[in-house]
């Protein structure tokens, strides 16, 4: 069995990562830093990190967590660290690398033994069973191995109902100062169970220690709503009710559960997507600009827009269950559980009143996808004649595909070349590839948990947005709307399109996005 400790260097480590970084990674330097648990950034170093991992051995884990901290240290994005794996499983050290190295080169890329070398020489494991004493003990013998008081990161890969435990052994292991953890969905089933979470929480940990995470936002294409409506003055003032006729924003998605029905049977797709993921999206495309952008004006920005909706009402609301969910192991015979949501959300301000923000996302649909389309009102009228195709096509659309290929469109009426008066719709298209930098997208566990070790509270959930939401939810909780079964492979029962009437879903989209190098 390996020693307990670790080397107090790291072996040189050949970088794969396009962008330029050091060889070595003793010591990174980051653009900006946190100095403090109240998020605030400096210039300086990022103090070396304990980053502790529970659920080390789960599907989480092996798929995004452990292959997006080896890409960070390829990248050179993490500071001087050592990494603690814990969970149920009883592993020695040789053990939990080897099952890391597995999933790395299942989930990631094939890793080259020097590349290895610097990243396994980092991991340790201590067994759940073994107590909070004997995992205080491992990450103060990696703490002496970084020297110093070092910082600590504590992410939470475990079942909703697990949390609190963590947190509880983290407390009786004397593990909560100098720390931060990070916490998977939902936060709670309903306001008063996330409020309880909430209050228990912060028994232990203070709010600016806390970071929920939503990898929706963690996505480039993401982040680069921000980009687009604050640093163009071309859109900014077309960003609002005069303008906007309405939005969509939909994720479907062609996975089953492949197991985790257990889960679903208790939450359901509105509580596992809309309000962690789908309205936290919104609120990055309904915001104001925020004074600063740095984490607590964005954060209450997004607030407010929590603030200004309107409750979700059940008659606003399509639920369905796709056919042959109920044979599913561990699904009741009769189970009502929806795998499909689709609704009207409305922001009640001076910006948004009266536009209406449709929402859809379900499993086992047509297509899987991630977008966010604005459909532009159209001119009041028209002095173009009869048969010459404008308003054959519906409104103008500026869309964002929010997929790792990060993408965006706008759609427009546009002459066709010839005699006469004849008008085809066509479109603008960028995909961030074209840029030559998609190599450098950071996978958003990676981004995220980079932003943690440094404080960044940007794209985290706030107890505030959180219970908010679930306050908003109430009437639907209460009275839900009936589910309607839906085909798998299709798009959802027929009642969406009533939901949206007189306009018209987006998906599928009648013309495809166009290849690089394409027409």
């Amino acid at each position: 069995m390996r020693s307990s400790g670790w080397p107090t260097k790291v072996p040189g480590l050949e970088v794969v990562h396009p962008r330029p970084i050091s060889a070595k990674v003793d010591v990174v330097t980051l653009e900006q830093t946190a100095d403090s648990d109240s998020g605030t950034t400096t210039g300086t170093a990022v103090e070396p990190h304990v980053i502790v991992l529970f659920g080390a051995t789960g599907d989480l884990a092996r798929r995004k967590l452990l292959p997006g901290l080896l890409h960070l240290l390829q990248a050179g994005l993490l500071p001087e660290c050592r990494i603690v794996g814990t969970s149920l499983e009883d592993l020695d050290d040789e053990g939990f690398t080897e099952l890391a190295r597995q999933a790395c080169e299942e989930f990631s890329q094939p890793v080259g033994e020097e590349q290895w070398q610097a990243f396994g020489s980092l991991l340790g494991y201590v067994a759940q069973s073994a107590g909070p004493q004997a995992l205080a003990a491992r990450v103060k013998a990696a703490e002496s191995e970084l020297g110093g008081e070092s910082r600590r990161l504590h992410y939470l890969s475990v079942p909703p109902k697990a949390a609190l435990g963590v947190v509880r052994t983290l407390d009786e292991a004397g593990l909560v100062e100098r720390s931060r953890i990070i916490m998977e969905k939902p936060f709670g089933t309903d306001l008063a169970s996330a409020v309880a979470l909430n209050d228990e929480l912060h028994e232990t940990y203070g709010e600016e220690q806390i970071f929920r995470i939503d990898h929706f936002l963690g996505k480039e294409a993401a982040q680069n709503i921000l980009a687009f409506r604050f640093a163009n003055g071309l859109f900014e003032p077309i960003w609002n009710r005069n303008h906007i006729e309405h939005v969509q924003i939909d994720v479907p998605e062609t996975l089953a559960l492949d197991g985790r029905t257990g889960f679903y049977e208790a939450t359901g797709a509105y509580k596992d997507m809309v309000v962690t993921h789908l309205f936290q999206v919104m609120a990055f495309m309904a915001m104001e600009p925020p004074t600063a952008l740095a984490p607590e004006p964005i954060g209450e920005e997004k607030n407010k827009v929590f603030r200004s909706m309107k409750p979700i009402e059940p008659q606003h609301v399509v639920r369905g269950q796709y056919l042959g969910y109920r044979d599913e192991k561990g699904v009741a015979p009769d189970s009502d559980t929806e795998t499909f949501v689709a609704l009207r959300a409305e922001i009640d301000n001076w910006r948004w009143a009266g536009v209406p923000f449709f929402l859809r996302t379900g499993k086992r649909m047509a297509e899987g996808a991630r977008i966010i389309s604005i459909a532009f009102r159209e001119p009041p009228k028209s002095m173009f004649p009869a048969g010459s195709g404008v308003g054959a096509h519906g409104p103008d659309h500026l869309t964002f595909d929010l997929a790792e290929a990060s993408k965006l469109s706008l759609s427009f009426y546009g002459k066709r070349p010839g005699t006469g008066m004849k008008l085809d719709k066509l479109s603008l298209q960028f995909a961030m590839e074209e840029t030559g930098r998609g190599d450098a997208v950071l996978e958003a566990y990676e981004r995220l948990i980079h932003d943690a070790i440094r404080g960044d509270h940007t794209l985290f959930t706030t107890a505030e947005g959180v219970e908010r939401l679930w306050d908003l939810s109430r009437p639907l909780l209460a009275d839900p709307a009936p589910v309607r079964s839906y085909a798998p492979g299709s798009w959802g029962p027929n009642a969406i399109h009533q939901l949206i009437a007189p306009s018209a879903w987006r998906l599928p989209f009648e013309r495809g996005w166009r290849s690089r190098g394409g027409t």
